[in-house]
């Protein structure tokens, strides 16, 4: 979540970071507003994008009569596509020196980053490469003293402000901690001419996690920077963003949504919105989603595409009947079910027996429909069609060995983590279905009961007495669920896999660093999990798209996962393992992490890798895959291609940096050799013609 200079300031000043006085003004107060403060007074609008100085958003008042019709100037302005909700009007401050300060969660080097720079301003990267200096801060440990003394030597400010540079950072990194930022920059941070330190300027991210698990942080959120669409999904737990097409989309599970929305825009019938469901598509959830897309005046028709898994299609259209109530829906609607219960949600939407619904066997299907109902007049949308990466050559063998294996089978004994709550309950019962081999639960203060024929335990240092245990899965609520990692590390279990999602970045940083030389290894967080098809699982996988075979399939989403396992089965090609690494930004056991294991995994002779925008989980593979001559073939697939940037996608992790991104990741595998799918359409066919 980001925040506006507004709200960034309001919680600087509460966590007594200096800024200056300042306050908010909405149209229609502008003819009423009376400071008490000296002039000049300078008129900020309050957008969230950058760059507004320069596009004229932010003016400065030398006169109060000039106040009002300034103010309705910048009301007026557009800023970088954005409109102006309210402004911030602050008085000037006088200004000795400029500087940069801020700290960052850092994506690629997993840790906080501490940067100081000399001087401050608009595209401070660009001011030399002496200008910033960046220091790596580990948690749970934090900031050092060293740290702070040498941001301080390199802006070279003088010797008498050294405690008030040293308090000022150390209450910006609590008010980190203590928010759970992502981000908190000042530029500039000002040196006055009687030596105050002033944070002239403010930018805060909050990680969207924190703030589902503390509701008082949702106060920083601001409405009037999204579209009423985008704020009626929030307010129903939606996964939501807005996009310039007309074919309205409701999916379930992220991975799978970004895939049906780039196959949408590919084929020229470009989605105006990107709508998770998640797991809990229940008929209030459909009846909000339907209530978005209807009321949406670009939207000219709908595609409801469905893979059920956990989730049952029979159930997703009972409540889809529920929410249309007997009736015809307002605009065309194209379903495509597969997976759990897709025949008999089917039949109970043919049922219905109203116009403008239409059932579709398969994804291509539903195009042909969509193609069939597209309006005579829409606006042009310019998505170019799916790259063609050329086929690199196969990396040449290079003498490389690893000790590592793969080495989770039907025996290896599984301790459940949070077994006496419901989807603890559920899932153990799920895996003994399937033969999994789970001897024994934590929950604390249950020990000594028993759960589905499994022994409890208070914790995982009691279990580890009495059992041996070759991993844990974790069924923890997301306060708590980094704790339940750092315990599995601490009692050295040899696999832990973590389910939960919500996680804050900060708890599993911590986490990750206490394992840092840990035997463990973590696959997640939030994960689907482990299954070794036809011997046992470690998860929430559905077992019926899964079938033993050649074809080890990688994943960062759940639903593509079973799509994908799905569509192999369907074509012949069974799977010798399957894993989730997690949609996470930060995550344990990653794709280089299971080559490593799979070169070795005599069951395993080619590899499906699913991947997604952001990140750098792709191109590490590749490296890794022409550095060492892996030389089992490798079948790719990428979802959220047509991602706009900057916008969170559903997982935490699948974010398009701005300025792009995703066609080097695609050509940077293809070189590697990977055999990079167009569209999920492609995957079983080119992963026979690899095996052949």
């Amino acid at each position: 979540m980001l925040l506006d200079e507004h709200h960034s300031k309001l919680l600087f000043d509460k966590a007594r970071i200096p800024v200056p006085q300042g306050a908010a003004v909405f149209p229609g107060e502008e003819d009423d507003f009376a400071p008490d403060y000296p002039l000049p007074w300078f008129l900020k609008a309050q957008v969230l994008s950058g760059g507004r100085g320069k596009a004229g958003g932010i003016l400065r008042i030398d006169d109060p009569a000039d106040f009002p019709a300034r103010a309705r100037k910048l009301f007026g302005r557009d800023i970088r596509g954005e409109a102006v909700p309210y402004i911030r009007v602050e008085p000037g401050e006088a200004i000795a020196r400029e500087c940069y300060l801020s700290l960052t969660v850092s994506r690629e080097r997993r840790c906080i980053l501490l940067t100081a720079g000399r001087k401050g301003g608009v595209e401070i990267e660009k001011l030399g490469q002496d200008n910033l200096l960046v220091q790596p801060i580990t948690l749970p440990g934090g900031m050092a003293p060293h740290q702070v003394r040498a941001a301080f030597f390199h802006l070279g400010l003088p010797r008498e402000l050294f405690k008030d540079f040293s308090e000022l950072l150390d209450t910006l990194f609590r008010c980190m901690l203590d928010n759970g930022l992502l981000l908190a920059e000042i530029n500039p941070l000002i040196v006055t001419p009687d030596d105050r330190l002033v944070a002239l300027d403010g930018k805060v991210e909050m990680d969207d996690n924190f703030v589902d698990l503390h509701p008082e942080a949702g106060a920083y959120y601001r409405p009037e920077h999204a579209t009423p669409e985008e704020n009626m999904a929030r307010d129903a737990g939606l996964s939501f963003v807005r996009l310039p097409g007309w074919v309205g989309l409701m999916v379930n599970g992220a991975g799978l949504a970004m895939a049906t929305m780039d196959l949408l825009n590919f084929s020229g019938l470009p989605a105006s919105n990107f709508l998770d469901l998640g797991g809990g598509a229940d008929q209030k959830r459909m009846e909000t989603a339907l209530e978005l897309l209807f009321g949406d005046h670009r939207v000219q028709a709908i595609f409801i595409n469905l893979f059920g898994g956990i989730l049952s299609c029979e159930k997703v259209a009972q409540a889809m009947k529920g929410a249309l109530g007997g009736q015809s829906p307002k605009k065309p609607i194209v379903v495509r079910m597969s997976g759990k219960d897709a025949l008999q949600g089917l039949e109970i939407l043919r049922e219905l027996n109203v116009n403008n619904l239409h059932m579709a066997g398969d994804m291509q299907a539903a195009i042909a429909i969509l193609d069939t109902i597209r309006p005579a007049r829409t606006e042009p949308v310019d998505y170019p069609a799916p790259p063609d990466i050329p086929l690199g050559p196969r990396p040449r063998p290079t003498g490389w060995k690893s000790e590592a294996v793969f080495p989770i089978d039907a025996d290896t004994p599984i301790l459940v983590q949070g077994i006496t709550g419901r989807e603890g309950q559920l899932h153990t019962r799920l895996m003994q279905e399937y033969g999994a081999n789970v001897v024994a639960g934590v929950t604390p203060f249950k020990g000594g009961q028993e759960v589905l024929g499994v022994p409890v335990y208070d914790s995982i240092a009691q279990a580890a007495r009495a059992h041996d245990i070759g991993a844990s899965i974790i069924f923890v609520p997301p306060r708590m669920a980094a704790d339940a990692v750092a315990e599995a590390v601490r009692n050295e279990i040899p696999w832990t896999v973590c389910i939960t999602e919500g996680i804050t970045q900060h708890d599993m940083l911590a986490a990750f660093e206490q394992a840092k030389g840990s035997p463990t290894r973590i696959v997640g967080p939030n994960t689907p999990g482990v299954i070794v098809p036809g011997r046992t699982k470690i998860g929430i996988m559905p077992t019926m798209p899964f079938m033993p075979g050649p074809v080890a399939v990688l994943s960062r989403s759940g639903t593509l996962t079973y799509e994908v396992a799905d569509r192999l089965t369907r074509a012949g090609i069974g799977q010798s393992l399957c894993v989730g690494i997690g949609g996470d930004p930060f995550i344990g056991v990653d794709f280089v992490d299971m080559f490593e294991m799979i070169r070795n995994h005599d069951e395993t002779r080619a590899v499906v890798v699913l991947g997604e925008i952001g990140g750098q989980a792709e191109e590490n593979l590749a490296e890794y895959v022409v550095r060492t001559g892996f030389d089992k073939p490798v079948i790719s697939f990428i979802a959220g291609q047509t991602a706009p940037a900057g916008k969170r996608l559903g997982h935490a992790g699948a974010i398009l940096a701005n300025g792009g991104g995703i066609k080097d990741k695609l050509e940077t595998m293809g070189r590697a050799g990977f055999a990079v799918c167009p569209s999920l359409e492609a995957v079983a066919e080119t992963t026979a013609r690899a095996l052949k």
